[in-house]
């Protein structure tokens, strides 16, 4: 099963477990290029790194799919990208937190909800950003 396979507003405990697995395997990938890129001065500076990094990246995907989920579950609205920018300022609020920064959290907000919210207009609309033309 993947995230679009079900409805949104169904399965709550199923999309926020696949957001939060993704998440985790972004902050991972994430990890291992900052490890590459910025030398740590210890293994264990670098497992701190590692640690940290894949946590919150594991926590914005866990938000993102349990604020998506019960915002459609709330409002009644299945398929509908305004869940999508629900879940991604959440996302960024929560990284605002993290770094006890409005500014952050307010630019992440934004940010990440848009990101969502195109992303799930793209998906209804079949918009691809590679492959070959549509003839």
């Amino acid at each position: 099963m993947g995230y679009w396979d079900k409805p949104d507003g169904t399965d709550c405990v199923e999309k926020t477990w696949i957001s939060t697995k993704l998440g985790t395997a972004l902050g991972l990938v994430g990890s291992a290029y900052y490890l590459v890129a910025f030398r740590p001065d210890s293994v264990m500076a670098a497992l701190q790194k590692a640690t940290n990094s894949t946590v919150t990246m594991a926590a914005v995907g866990a938000i993102f799919g349990c604020a998506t989920c019960l915002s459609s579950q709330m409002r009644d609205t299945p398929d509908d990208p305004l869940s999508y920018f629900v879940g991604g300022c959440a996302s960024g609020i929560f990284l605002g937190a993290k770094t006890h920064s409005a500014i952050t959290g307010t630019s992440a907000c934004l940010g990440l909800g848009t990101l969502a919210f195109f992303t799930k207009v793209g998906k209804m609309e079949g918009w691809r950003l590679a492959g070959p033309p549509k003839l």
